[in-house]
């Protein structure tokens, strides 16, 4: 019987991968943004003001201020994963690019790398595609290549900071292992993934209570060292030791209090730690650019 009920379960609830939720993003985009410099701003808010999804980010924001701009635009690698104009590659026919795009591609194996037990890449992108994107943004001559990349870029740093984002390749970064969550009323049941891209909060948060929990993270905990984008995989994969609840429920591993409070600990601090650098990485993309054409 407890076969047949846990697969009831998975399909039921079917183990989607995601990223940080939409919170998550945002919250790493506006610590991000704080660290820029006035330029840096005026620089980022003209390349997504280009971009051909501005005034939908617009209207979700509910405001034109740049910042809110901002942290829309870090959604949107998830966000075209449900739109029609962009495809999967390899499962659908290509749809036309949008104007000055490289290509309509959702490119889901961006959002992550997974690795076997000898710690090698088994598949996911996200580590090469941030340094490749660092590069893109430092070097490019063409605006349109600025306004693609950008929200590309905010959204992976976010994302290779979630510690199943650098995870196993055993059962694909944790979509694979059902869990039983007390805490979540609206979703008891779901992917261990599920639960850890969730845990910064409902994804419609926006505007005050945004700003506020940024100023507590802030406040909480203190900036990490920058490092490579290599450090940044590598301590997210060092996090799955703890990533896995080891108490079991009715029918699959459950959340225990315990385990819930150190996964939120866990996950504020990877959001504060992916903002700082994503800031500190985009000043000195942009910087180079400046100093470049300036001479």
């Amino acid at each position: 019987m407890r076969p047949c009920l846990i697969a009831l379960l998975f399909l039921l609830f079917p183990p989607l991968a995601g990223a940080w939720n939409a919170a998550g993003h945002r919250l790493v985009a506006v610590i991000a943004w704080q660290q820029l410099s006035p330029p840096s701003r005026d620089f980022v808010a003209q390349a997504l003001h280009r971009h051909p999804d501005h005034q939908r980010w617009v209207g979700k924001a509910g405001s034109a201020e740049p910042a809110m701009i901002f942290a829309e635009a870090a959604t949107w690698p998830d966000d075209i994963r449900s739109d029609p104009r962009f495809h999967d590659e390899g499962e659908n026919d290509p749809t036309p690019p949008l104007p000055g795009f490289p290509d309509s591609s959702r490119h889901k194996s961006w959002h992550y790398v997974d690795v076997d037990h000898q710690g090698r890449t088994a598949r996911g992108e996200v580590d090469r595609q941030i340094e490749r994107l660092s590069r893109l943004l430092r070097s490019t001559a063409k605006d349109d290549d600025i306004s693609y990349a950008l929200p590309w870029l905010v959204h992976l740093v976010a994302d290779i900071h979630q510690p199943l984002h650098a995870g196993s390749a055993d059962d694909e970064g944790g979509t694979a292992v059902e869990i039983e969550n007390p805490f979540n009323k609206r979703l008891p049941f779901s992917s261990l993934h599920i639960y850890w891209d969730d845990l910064p909060g409902p994804p419609w948060l926006r505007g005050q209570k945004l700003e506020d929990k940024v100023r507590r993270l802030i406040a909480e905990y203190p900036a990490p060292r920058q490092g490579a984008v290599a450090l940044w995989r590598d301590e997210s994969n060092r996090l799955l030791a703890s990533a896995y609840p080891d108490a079991v429920g009715s029918l699959l591993p459950i959340i225990t209090e315990d385990f819930n409070r150190r996964a939120h600990t866990i996950a504020e601090r990877r959001i504060v730690d992916a903002g700082y650098r994503l800031g500190r990485l985009l000043e000195a993309s942009i910087c180079a650019r400046v100093s470049r054409e300036t001479q």
